[in-house]
């Protein structure tokens, strides 16, 4: 079975940076010790977007839902005040190929 990428788009003005990387700083683990996840990187806009990216891999599309529906939810509810991204879009994707660094050993 293919692992399953979700990455969060979310569009975040110049004034609002500081604290999206603030809050995602803060989270503490939050989805680290979650069943079936893999990966998490938060991916900064260099140039010419507004854009940040969260990189989310998981062993299943099951593992994903369980963590949004569940610990995902609680973490989002009561809010910690005006959200800093001014809009979000969920792009998914299935592992297809994957390669890492060639070890010499």
């Amino acid at each position: 079975m293919a692992s399953v990428v979700k990455i969060n788009v979310l569009t975040v003005p110049a004034e609002q940076r500081e604290v999206l990387e603030q809050r995602f700083g803060a989270r503490a683990g939050a989805v680290e010790g979650q069943d079936g996840f893999e990966w998490f990187e938060l991916l900064r806009p260099v140039e010419g977007t507004d854009t940040y990216l969260v990189y989310t891999r998981w062993r299943s599309e099951e593992d994903f839902q369980n963590w949004l529906n569940g610990p995902m939810r609680q973490a989002h509810q009561g809010g910690g005040g005006k959200p800093a991204a001014s809009g979000a879009e969920l792009w998914s994707f299935e592992v297809v190929q994957q390669a890492g660094p060639k070890r010499e050993d």
